[in-house]
């Protein structure tokens, strides 16, 4: 165990360390839960929970559709996907039928601190139905939150059916405005991300395209597993586990099959 691991792990209450060490293998997803229950404060529960939403895979293993690496400068551009999950585990809303939008919205907010601790550290609530008036006219932002990582104004837009090119530029046009009329000076460029109920990797990928603000497309989930479209789209925690082991050369040869 390295320093900074022992450091966490003398940190944190024992229950979480045991739960950590029970349950995750891998040593660089081991560091994650550790920083991230000193950071965020997460009692064992919410801890156990995140373990088993695939915090870590969602987090840093998956494949993240987004253009920062082309909207930001190279060092905020892999902050702001660190920041940003591939798809965002929301049952914490207690939806159980379809709904609209603007309920989506009320649910998220009325269980904000709940929300935050699934963005992850750093986020800050600024509001909902969030107002800008520009050229006589008003406009709103359905959630708007600031991030300490990357003081940074980000942005949420809330969809929920299926991913459609035109969300992607009326993100961009919200962030024009965030930047020019709500920005504070020192800040970077303010950040979107748009959250789906479904997506299409093609779809995304060309409607980010040509895109001059940093915008991210994510999924989520309402019910307490990932969905299959987008549980398949994760590293199996079992098959990973195995690669690990077996390139650290803790894998013993008549466990090669299993």
């Amino acid at each position: 165990m390295t320093v900074d691991l022992q450091q966490l792990v003398g940190d944190l209450p024992w229950s979480q360390n045991l739960a950590i060490m029970a349950k995750v293998k891998n040593r660089d997803a081991r560091q994650y839960y550790l920083k991230a229950t000193q950071e965020m404060g997460w009692s064992r529960n919410v801890l156990i929970h995140q373990i088993e939403s695939q915090a870590y895979e969602r987090h840093h293993l998956a494949n993240k559709q987004h253009n920062f690496q082309q909207a930001l400068p190279e060092y905020l551009a892999q902050q702001a996907d660190q920041a940003m999950k591939d798809v965002y585990m929301l049952d914490m809303l207690g939806v159980e039928k379809p709904i609209l939008e603007a309920e989506l919205e009320s649910r998220m907010v009325a269980k904000i601190k709940d929300v935050m601790l699934e963005l992850g550290y750093g986020f800050a609530f600024i509001g909902n139905q969030y107002r800008i008036v520009a050229d006589g006219k008003e406009y709103f932002i359905d959630l708007l939150f600031s991030n300490r990582r990357l003081n940074a104004l980000v942005a949420f837009e809330l969809k929920i059916g299926r991913f459609k090119p035109e969300y992607v530029g009326k993100m961009n046009f919200y962030l024009n405005l965030l930047d020019d009329y709500v920005r504070e000076a020192g800040e970077n460029p303010s950040i979107g991300i748009i959250l789906c109920k479904e997506r299409d990797h093609f779809e995304v990928e060309y409607a980010l395209r040509g895109i001059e603000k940093p915008v991210g497309i994510s999924g989520y989930s309402l019910t307490g597993e990932l969905p299959p479209e987008l549980r398949n789209k994760l590293p199996d925690p079992k098959i990973l586990e195995k690669e690990i082991r077996r390139e650290m050369g803790e894998l013993d040869i008549f466990d090669s099959d299993k």
